[in-house]
Formats: C-alpha cells, structure tokens, sequence
C-alpha cells in the first residue's frame, strides 16, 4: 500500500488524532508533524519560525527533539507553557496551539478571533510567560468553557467561538 496523504487534506484531524497521540504514547515528534503544527495555527510565519529553530545547535531536527523532550520532563501544564515560552522562545499563540495537539485537555488554542468573541484577553499575546500570564490564560481558558455551548469539548468550544468570528467577518465583508 502507497502513503495516503489525504490525512493532509484536514490538517486539524490530522494533528488532533494521529500526531497529537502519537507524541503522547512515544514521546517523540516527527519534525515534520512539529512542521505541520506551526503550518496550521501560523501559516504565514512558518518560514520566520523554522528559520529560528535550524539555528538552534544540531538545526531543526534537534530542535524539535529537545522541545519533546522539554515538554516530557515538565511535571505540569504550567512547566509546559513555560518551558514553551521561555527556553524555546514561542509566544502565547503559537505556545498554546502546540500544547492543544499534544494535551488537548489541559489547553485551548489562544486565538485573536476567539479573543474578539470573548471582549476580552487580546493583550496576551505579546506577553512573556510569568506567573500572572499562566492566571490569565486559565481565565482565558475557563471563559472560553463557559461562552461555547455546554457538552463540547474544550477543542469544539476552540472551534465553536473561531468559527463564529469567521462567520461574523464574512457576513461583514459581503455588506461591504
């Protein structure tokens, strides 16, 4: 049997149900599913991202190595966002999406569309990880859980709250 890359076609199942598994069961990342990540949550800046991580010693490859196993040893989903954020040098967004396909129940994807359905929680963005950003991104987390409809998870709450955004933008755009 060929490789079937229609897996690639949805790149979000791809990720939630093979990648995300996969590094939870082996303790491993395939570069390329590390890639893939960085490709769904920032399309736009995964040659600014892949380029900083070929500079780290031994390049990419290395890289996403030593970030598995940073994310191994880290006993909790706050060592987990920080040790994202501080020695790998990723901000909230990109952070958060990482965590989500690895430990989707602990973590949300911190979004700018799903910030805009919330009123709340733009600012963190740009923030370096300290205690205070952990406390917010929980409130960002635990106002996600209760704005979404009940009985979803915290991914389809994600997913809910973004696809609402998207809708309400293109509703805008064909009024002009």
């Amino acid at each position: 049997m060929t490789f079937d890359y229609r897996k690639f076609y949805d790149l979000e199942k791809y990720l939630l149900a093979e990648v995300g598994p996969r590094f939870r069961e082996t303790r491993v990342i395939c570069p390329i599913d590390f890639y893939l990540i960085i490709i769904w949550k920032a399309n736009r800046a995964k040659t600014r991202l892949r380029d900083r991580l070929n500079k780290q010693p031994g390049g990419f490859a290395e890289a996403v190595e030593g970030i598995a196993a940073s994310l191994h040893t880290s006993a909790c989903p706050m060592g987990r966002l920080e040790v994202l954020m501080k020695k790998w040098g990723f901000r909230l967004p990109m952070a958060s999406a990482i965590l989500t396909v690895f430990y989707p129940g602990d973590f949300g994807v911190y979004d700018v569309r799903v910030c805009e359905q919330l009123g709340a929680f733009k600012e963190l963005a740009g923030r370096q990880f300290s205690d205070g950003l952990w406390k917010d991104y929980q409130r960002f987390l635990n106002t996600v859980k209760a704005t979404a409809p009940e009985g979803f998870s915290l991914r389809d709450k994600d997913r809910y709250l973004w696809g609402r955004s998207f809708y309400e933008a293109t509703m805008r755009d064909l009024r002009g």
